[in-house]
């Protein structure tokens, strides 16, 4: 995996995740806009967290540092839907 890949991906996936963010708040109107703003910009902020890692010059092994932030970039995101799992659920209920 090489860094090119890996700014790719941080870029997609979190983008997605902000689109996703706005679908439900476009078809959910139950869910507070608050709640909905919040995630997206806490994806924002670890767009920017991980851009700034990657840039970063790795310590020790590169492939070692680049997979662990691979598998950081999945595990916070998947924290984000997570998060916005909840707002739904909550607003559903």
């Amino acid at each position: 995996m090489n860094l090119r890949d890996i700014k790719k991906d941080i870029e997609y996936v979190l983008s997605a995740f902000v689109e996703d963010c706005s679908v439900v708040a476009c078809v959910n109107p139950k869910v507070t806009d608050g709640s909905v703003s919040e995630l997206m910009e806490e994806a924002i902020e670890l767009y920017n967290e991980l851009r700034d890692k990657v840039n970063a010059k790795a310590e020790g092994s590169k492939k070692a540092y680049y997979n662990e932030l691979r598998k950081e970039v999945l595990a916070k995101t998947d924290a984000l839907y997570e998060k916005l799992s909840a707002a739904v659920k909550e607003a559903v209920k």
